[in-house]
């Protein structure tokens, strides 16, 4: 049985330090562009040649983060990236975007590629299709419970990687539209503002509703190992190198003798992280919600100001070096202070503001201790510069265009009720995508005479989330309507084409992220028939596409999370509201939340646009609309002649996306 490896955040010099010191096996960076975490001081290409160097004398291997989508007009600077990558022996490249796994494939097959957990591999189905594609590992959904790990480990070949400390994304990662929607700032693009982390409304008063505890699973590290797991991750490549040096202390100790877990827990409780949760891996996941935001050791309260100082009660001994946190009463307002000189007076410790605004009553937060420091710079190796050459560069990006195809317009439409089927004309759709619940296909009769007589056009779609034991009933679904003579699918995520019998119409939806034309092209060699550009595209970014013959989210309410986490919000309408007081609905179906604005997104008055434009498939998703005869039509109409529907907004197609 073969030890996993330990893996740890690096996300600046302090912590590459720390994480070898800690006992890492490897580590994962990201440099200054296309990296999840777009805010981590992150690194350049000289102090990574250092990082390789010495990583290798410390037989600690290097995993390069390359792990957002990729607009088309930054193909240029991949494919340049890419080629410096291929020159620098890293271990590994941990991809998002099926358009940098099709060029890093085709174009530079000597790059050890990773799936990373943004492309969504959550069964066993997604990891052994990863495996076939040559990537070498599959690093899995957060979401897991520990019978679905174990069951995807013993059917998978591919290596596994599994996240087992740190912050949760309330979304399953890659499925969160919320920073994109409400500021265009896309956590596929790695620049999240943390929505989850806010406040929300539900029944008058404002709650936490679907902040996330942080993930720690010490004491299923032994589970993990006999199940085989490849890698143990920590998250957190914007925390510190004490955070990292901790951790990584906790783990190894666990992973190299396991009689040491209580000395462990020990070490994380002063991680300076949220309160603590096993997840879907522990036995009751209600209570992985936490109502405090801020993180840190919780020390206690403010009791006085007297002028400059603050004078504040603490169950713990407040020493020179401690960085403190102070939440202030009511408020989302935070300061922080390190203590340099501290007093113990009646009980209280004296401690100087440092001039910032603490208010009495404030919480007090332990956020970090200077009892261990970490050489805080990296030198710069200037490497000889071997520029790509451009006539390869240019071949691939010819390789790359689409041919200019136009056709008729073609309309498809989504429901995902029963109740919708007899009010839709097919005769005035290309397509009918049915996003049905296991129970409404259950219920499915597809021998009727009008299903039967239209089953050219009808389209079964498969869940974003199939969880690992549903797989064999959307595998047997498929063959059941195959031999029903439905012969057209929708994926959701492009291992689900290995459900499919041969001979079939695949079409990948939104889900299946389609931002740059390699991206396109990867779907095309995979068999896809027609490909859908993502909800949260920007019109500059659709319109630089050569490949202008996939389907266009013109009318749809976009899922801004989309969760297996269920929340309980007290009330019955299942209706809310952000901070912002953007109106939203709660949906619990399949065992996954949706929250969805309640106005839709239209790009209606755009289809002239897009037609000049040469695009000229068009979806409209009825999903979360109200049952009725003639608002298809309407809809259709509406678009039809490039007209406004109101109340609307345009998501990100007007205002860009970062």
């Amino acid at each position: 049985m073969q030890k996993p490896e330990l893996l740890l955040p690096v996300g600046n010099p302090e912590s590459f330090y720390a994480a070898l010191q800690g006992g890492a096996n490897a580590i994962y960076l990201g440099l200054k562009q296309f990296n999840a975490r777009g805010r981590a001081k992150n690194f350049t290409s000289g102090q990574l040649f250092t990082i390789l160097k010495e990583a290798k004398k410390n037989r600690v291997l290097v995993y390069l983060t390359l792990n957002t989508v990729i607009k088309n007009h930054e193909i240029p600077e991949l494919i340049d990236y890419l080629h410096f990558l291929n020159q620098t022996k890293i271990d590994g490249v941990i991809i998002q975007d099926w358009g940098v796994y099709f060029i890093a494939k085709k174009y530079f097959p000597n790059l050890v590629l990773h799936a990373s957990t943004q492309m969504g591999i959550h069964n066993s189905l997604g990891a052994n299709f990863g495996g076939k594609k040559g990537l070498q590992r599959v690093v899995l959904a957060r979401e897991l419970t520990l019978h679905e790990l174990g069951e995807i480990c013993k059917k998978s070949k591919v290596e596994t990687e599994v996240f087992i400390h740190g912050a949760l994304c309330y979304s399953f990662s890659g499925m969160c539209l919320y920073s994109s929607y409400a500021g265009g700032r896309g956590a596929n693009r790695g620049l999240c503002t943390q929505p989850c982390r806010r406040t929300y409304s539900a029944v008058k008063k404002s709650e936490y509703l679907f902040n996330l505890k942080d993930n720690q699973l010490i004491d299923l590290v032994s589970d993990f190992e006999k199940m085989g797991v490849s890698s143990l991750k920590i998250e957190g490549r914007m925390k510190s190198g004490e955070y990292t040096y901790r951790v990584a202390q906790a783990y190894r100790m666990t992973l190299d003798d396991k009689n040491q877990g209580q000395n462990a827990k020990e070490l994380l409780a002063l991680d300076f992280g949220r309160e603590k949760t096993a997840y879907f891996m522990g036995k009751d996941v209600r209570t992985a919600v936490s109502d405090k935001t801020v993180a840190g050791v919780l020390l206690g309260k403010v009791v006085k100001i007297q002028g400059a100082f603050i004078f504040l009660s603490s169950k713990m001994k407040i020493e020179p070096g401690f960085r403190l946190r102070f939440h202030i009463p009511n408020t989302e307002k935070q300061e922080s202070v390190k203590v340099r000189e501290v007093e113990f007076e009646n009980g209280l410790y004296k401690i100087h503001s440092g001039g910032k605004n603490v208010k009495s009553k404030s919480e007090v937060y332990l956020s970090g201790i200077s009892d261990v420091k970490f050489p805080s710079k990296l030198d710069e190796v200037r490497q000889p510069n071997n520029p790509i050459n451009n006539g390869f560069k240019r071949k691939i990006i010819n390789e790359l265009k689409g041919k200019n195809q136009s056709g008729k317009e073609e309309f498809y439409f989504r429901i995902n009720s029963m109740e919708w089927l007899r009010k839709m004309n097919f005769n005035e759709m290309e397509g009918l995508f049915l996003a049905f619940s296991k129970i409404s296909w259950s219920r499915f009769d597809p021998e009727l005479p009008f299903i039967q007589k239209f089953k050219h056009k009808v389209y079964v779609e498969f869940p974003k989330f199939i969880q690992e034991d549903a797989i064999p009933f959307y595998r047997d679904l498929a063959d059941k309507m195959v031999r029903s003579g439905i012969r057209n699918f929708v994926i959701s995520h492009l291992s689900q084409k290995d459900l499919i019998p041969p001979k079939c119409k695949i079409i990948s939806n939104e889900n299946v992220y389609a931002f740059n034309d390699a991206a396109a092209q990867c779907y095309k060699g995979e068999g896809i028939s027609v490909f859908s550009y993502p909800q949260e595209i920007d019109f500059e970014t659709l319109f630089s596409l050569s490949h202008k013959d996939g389907i266009v989210p013109v009318y749809f309410h976009p899922e801004l999370f989309y969760s297996r986490m269920p929340i309980d919000m007290h009330n019955e309408n299942n209706e809310l509201t952000d901070d912002m007081n953007l109106r939203l609905h709660r949906y619990r179906r399949n065992g996954v939340t949706s929250i969805v604005p309640t106005i839709p997104v239209s790009i209606s008055q755009s289809k002239n646009k897009l037609k000049t434009k040469g695009f000229f498939r068009y979806l409209i998703d009825l999903s979360y609309e109200p049952v009725s005869k003639n608002r298809a039509k309407t809809i259709k109409s509406r678009i039809v002649r490039s007209e406004q529907i109101q109340p609307s907004n345009t998501f990100n197609f007007n205002k860009g996306l970062k």
